[in-house]
């Protein structure tokens, strides 16, 4: 085992309590999934035996957990310009622009997220996976806004527990076809995949629970400006639960139609709120629409016909 590997021993004070449970509550910096990794992978012995994630642990037994180094990925740093909102020793919050992918995928193995925030923080490889080193959130390639990236696995392992919790609170700019009536309120609709059409999400009866609140901010003649903030974060939840309502996003060709008006849809990442994982201080940050967004909602303002 490398030298920069973490070891830590510990010792069980509950009785019958599973060992990826108690590794979890143990304060030092696991999610469960990464606790099961590292049973699994061999880096965790009870009373000096290999062990399995489900094992009931029995009072002052002798747990030792060894965190090997991050393994180093293939993923070349890119000196990208980036728009850093904020950094400190932890985190990073990121103004992505529309049309970056965060991480590489099929048809993008450059020019990501990922590979920006490297040429600037070159420790980051392997913090919460290989692939995506220190992403905590998702933001699809054609959105644009604010992201959160951890410099570390304490960092990390924090965002991704208020993430859990809902304690990250969210906010987005939408403009939408028609005007909602109520002009506030909340959206329900348990969210899966479609049943047909397998590229989309839908809301299906036994899909997983999801919630939206929107604010009218705006009437634009036939459209309007919304701010909407998603409770839970499913996959693509503010565009299917605005257009279960009758009021697409506008620009969204699939759970809508394309605009006139602009080449994507136009949901922006405006603003975010969480704890900062040292100290536990509250902040908020926001960004403003980029430029191809404000002139959207100019031409809707001025009220050319959409087509």
């Amino acid at each position: 085992m490398s030298k920069d590997a973490a070891k830590h021993h510990l010792t069980a004070d509950a009785s019958e309590e599973r060992l990826d449970v108690f590794l979890t509550g143990a304060g030092i910096g696991l999610s469960r999934s990464q606790a099961q990794r590292l049973i699994e992978g061999g880096f965790v012995t009870v009373d000096g035996r290999r062990a399995k994630p489900s094992q009931r642990l029995e009072v002052g037994a002798g747990v030792t957990v060894t965190i090997p180094p991050p393994q180093p990925i293939d993923l070349a740093p890119e000196a990208i310009p980036l728009t850093i909102i904020y950094q400190d020793a932890d985190i990073l919050v990121v103004d992505k622009p529309a049309g970056m992918p965060v991480h590489p995928g099929p048809g993008h193995a450059s020019g990501t997220l990922v590979n920006a925030v490297l040429a600037l923080c070159p420790d980051l490889s392997g913090i919460g996976g290989a692939l995506r080193p220190g992403i905590v959130h998702r933001l699809d390639k054609e959105r644009s806004g604010l992201i959160l990236v951890a410099k570390n696995d304490r960092a990390h392992q924090s965002l991704s527990r208020q993430l859990k919790e809902r304690q990250v609170e969210k906010s987005y700019l939408a403009a939408v076809h028609g005007i909602p009536r109520p002009p506030e309120g909340v959206i329900e609709g348990a969210i899966a995949r479609h049943p047909i059409h397998r590229k989309k999400m839908a809301i299906v009866a036994g899909g997983k629970a999801a919630e939206t609140r929107y604010r009218t901010l705006q009437r634009l003649g036939d459209f309007a400006l919304l701010e909407a903030q998603p409770v839970t974060g499913r996959t693509h939840q503010i565009r299917v639960h605005l257009a279960s309502i009758g009021h697409p996003i506008l620009g969204d060709a699939i759970y809508g139609k394309r605009s006139p008006h602009l080449a994507r849809q136009f949901l922006h990442a405006h603003r975010i709120e969480f704890d900062l994982p040292s100290g536990g201080r509250r902040v908020q940050f926001s960004s403003p629409l980029p430029p191809d967004l404000e002139a959207a909602l100019t031409s809707l303002r001025e009220g050319i016909p959409s087509g």
